[in-house]
């Protein structure tokens, strides 16, 4: 099973989520094509009631923590209520580009 699937699985099984992407965003990054090492979560779960935004990602982070110790260098999280996702119209903001690793740098010159 890919690092993106083993997560996606994680997740289902720990929030029964209403919504939940878990998006590859590794080929925008300086990394060897078909890499897993870099993820946006964004996840609407009703689990997230009451908590806020660094219980939410500690309680990702815990889940994802095998992923996390190994092959993920870099996880972006958006943890929403299922009343939050509605009142954002059920969408996510997009990620910044990348300024590290070399590409964005060398893109300049």
């Amino acid at each position: 099973m890919n690092v993106q699937a083993d997560m996606e699985q994680k997740l289902r099984r720990s929030f029964d989520p209403d919504h939940l992407e878990v998006i590859n965003e590794s080929s925008a990054h300086n990394v060897p094509p078909g890499s897993e090492s870099h993820f946006k979560v964004v996840i609407v779960s009703s689990r997230f009631e009451g908590q806020g935004l660094v219980a939410r990602h500690r309680s990702v982070h815990e889940v994802l923590a095998g992923a996390l110790a190994g092959p993920v260098h870099a996880l972006s999280i958006r943890a929403h209520t299922p009343a939050e996702w509605q009142a954002r119209g059920r969408r996510s903001d997009a990620s910044p580009p990348c300024l590290g690793g070399g590409r964005q740098d060398r893109q300049g010159q």
